[in-house]
């Protein structure tokens, strides 16, 4: 459902009271966490949850200078592609936990294809690594199956992470309060929130700094403690919602406008989707509006609502 070596020096205040029990690990007794897409929506709220607790935090990305506000807050950083496996794992080495987010590909290519294949590189870099336990992003929805983007690109995430010998622990996010993000423009601008969602479908929807939290939470439990985690935001929420949280954010009347099933994948076409991306793409869309899973009915609930989240994006926009 969700529509993805250079070093900064980090000095650690260890006279500060530490927040947690401390677990003993094979590489002292601090938990080192490695954070993949430490720069996007929700490894950034990961790392910056962690790093809010005083914990030793390492951010992956491919570009230094995107991760300035993670170091500047005490995290080290570390430039990697994923699909280095190599390099990565030489990053994996450096900590003991680890936060596996699959980067989303560049909608104008092949993205179910590409992010199979950094599906295939993250995996690999843990073989070797030494980590002790990871917590991996997923998604509501997930199953197995083929071109529907992150459902089953996703799911291939957990299955993989199931048949290695790391413990893993799977948070399966809900839709990303983070996707409404382009819609400040045209609600601004034309009034309007442009969507495939019918204007009252009911929605499960999550901020990122949620989900970070969550992250942080289950990096920082023993190792032989994992599961399957479900999260959410406080309510459920339409498109209808939405536009009716920008009016309120803007000061302004917004309305919805929903784009008709027949023309989804054209839509997705006329945003720079590949042909291939944009059948995934529509298709991942068919499957969350017809339901066609059961969403958990006792979710672990994050404190952003949709209001908030809205009202702080038009703040910062």
């Amino acid at each position: 459902m969700a529509i993805r070596v250079s070093m900064v020096t980090r000095t650690l205040n260890l006279g500060r009271r530490h927040p947690f029990p401390l677990y003993a690990t094979s590489k002292g007794d601090w938990i080192i966490h490695i954070i993949l897409g430490g720069t996007g929506h929700v490894g950034s709220a990961a790392a910056a949850a962690l790093l809010r607790q005083g914990e030793p935090v390492t951010v992956v990305t491919r570009d230094k200078a995107k991760a300035s506000p993670l170091a500047a807050q005490g995290a080290e950083v570390a430039v990697a592609d994923v699909l280095d496996v190599e390099a990565l794992r030489g990053v994996f080495r450096r900590g003991t936990r680890a936060f596996l987010l699959n980067p989303p590909a560049d909608p104008s290519t092949d993205t179910d294809a590409l992010e199979r294949r950094t599906v295939e590189a993250i995996v690999a870099a843990l073989d070797g690594s030494g980590l002790e336990k990871v917590v991996a992003e997923s998604t509501y929805g997930a199953q197995a199956g083929e071109r529907t983007g992150d459902l089953t690109v996703l799911h291939g995430l957990e299955e993989k992470l199931h048949r290695q010998p790391i413990a893993a622990s799977i948070i399966r996010a809900a839709y990303y309060m983070s996707n409404w993000d382009a819609s400040l423009e045209t609600a601004r601008r034309d009034g309007v929130v442009n969507t495939l969602l019918p204007a009252d479908f009911e929605l499960p929807m999550v901020a990122p700094r949620d989900l970070g939290e969550a992250a942080a939470r289950l990096l920082m439990e023993p190792a032989d403690k994992n599961g399957l985690h479900h999260v959410e935001g406080p309510s459920r929420y339409t498109a209808r919602d939405v536009a009716a949280a920008f009016g309120e954010a803007l000061g302004k009347a917004v309305s919805v406008v929903s784009a008709p099933r027949e023309h989804w994948v054209e839509t997705f076409e006329d945003m720079g989707f590949s042909p291939e991306a944009a059948q995934s793409y529509a298709r991942m869309t068919e499957v969350t509006v017809d339901s066609t899973y059961d969403p958990p009915t006792r979710p672990e609930r994050g404190k952003v609502t949709l209001e908030r989240y809205v009202a702080d994006l038009a703040r910062a926009g």
